[in-house]
């Protein structure tokens, strides 16, 4: 049983997800002087949330790029296909599958 199908066992819920992930550099700071926030710009953040927007409930869709450096840590994606971005035009999607066990999806970074 997964985190979220727990969740909304336990709370009488029907809660769906959509994750958008994208990699690169990002700028970070805090803004506001009344309410001091934390927050992070760059296209590699705008490209994340455009994963997000466009993904599908109950899927992870992540960037061709990062769907490479995820199956060098021993993840599987399938291709999705093109995609219209907002402002990228058409990117070449992929979904990252869940249903690996756990001790397999354990990579590490720096190898």
């Amino acid at each position: 049983m997964g985190k979220l199908d727990f969740i909304n066992k336990h709370s009488f819920n029907d809660f769906k997800l959509r994750i958008g992930i994208n990699h690169g550099p990002v700028v970070a700071g805090v803004i506001g002087a009344r309410k001091p926030q934390y927050d992070i710009w760059g296209n590699s953040v705008n490209v994340a949330s455009r994963m997000d927007t466009t993904g599908v409930l109950g899927r992870i869709q992540v960037t061709q790029e990062t769907s490479r450096v995820l199956q060098r840590l021993g993840y599987t994606c399938h291709n999705r296909g093109l995609i219209k971005v907002k402002g990228k035009g058409d990117l070449r999607t992929y979904f990252v599958s869940t249903d690996m066990p756990r001790s397999t999806s354990q990579g590490n970074v720096l190898n």
